[in-house]
């Protein structure tokens, strides 16, 4: 009997050893099937997404080094081999910065659909700090300079035109370096209600300049209510630091 009972005991590790092998090797094998399912697609999902980002380049005024980082699928994914792998952009997505890219597996053994991650950068020049300012202050050019930066590491665009951030106010604190996005600033307030100003009022073929008085604070680019001589309060465009035009 006591034999019998060593003889068992010593099978328990070996089988124990058997076991597990057959573990990993069925595991080796799930992984390996994984990885030939994904060399399939991964080149011409590669060549998909050049192609994709190739046409973002092309249709901006502004010429950007589109630069395509492919990431890899969840490793605990168990993919059947796919003849036909279409790449598409998930709805709410857009090939900008970190995003993902939708691969459905149209003619294969087993449909399949599943998420690859990518990081799209959009290396071009555009304005940078080149100093710290704290919120309120008015942007100058002395206080900005050009580098080359990544667009698409943040989604609020570029200010690329000088002339739509020159006098406008930082509205948080930017750092040394940090690139202007449209996110940053807004427009500079030029004078205070109750303030006088000058008046332009344009129509066809006629303008009358005359004083007036701002009823409502003035913002540059933006409407301001003001009160004409004969008492009307009409509303204008304010185009500088006194000025309100009128369209009659």
């Amino acid at each position: 009997m006591c034999g019998k009972v060593d003889q068992a005991l010593l099978l328990r590790p070996l089988r124990a050893i058997l076991f597990g092998a057959f573990v990993s090797l069925m595991a080796m094998a799930a992984q390996a099937q994984t990885e030939a399912a994904e060399s399939e697609f991964l080149g011409a999902t590669r060549h998909w997404l050049d192609q994709a980002v190739a046409g973002i380049q092309s249709s901006g005024a502004v010429p950007l080094r589109m630069e395509v980082s492919v990431g890899s699928l969840d490793s605990r994914l168990r993919l059947a081999s796919c003849s036909r792998v279409e790449p598409y952009i998930p709805v709410g997505t857009r090939l900008w910065g970190r995003t993902r890219l939708g691969l459905r597996c149209v003619e294969g053994l087993g449909r399949w659909n599943v998420f690859l991650p990518v990081t799209i950068r959009a290396v071009g020049r555009a304005w940078v700090m080149r100093r710290d300012v704290t919120p309120g202050t008015v942007l100058g050019e002395a206080d900005v300079m050009e580098a080359e930066v990544d667009w698409a590491e943040e989604s609020s665009p570029i200010i690329a035109d000088p002339a739509h951030w020159v006098g406008q106010v930082a509205v948080r604190n930017l750092m040394t370096g940090q690139a202007l996005r449209q996110n940053m600033v807004r427009p500079a307030q030029v004078f205070q209600a109750g303030a006088q100003v000058r008046i332009v009022a344009q129509g066809t073929g006629f303008e009358i300049t005359s004083d007036g008085q701002a009823v409502s604070p003035g913002v540059i680019g933006q409407l301001a209510r003001v009160r004409m001589n004969n008492g009307r309060i009409m509303s204008g465009m304010v185009l500088d630091a006194r000025t309100v035009k009128l369209e009659m």
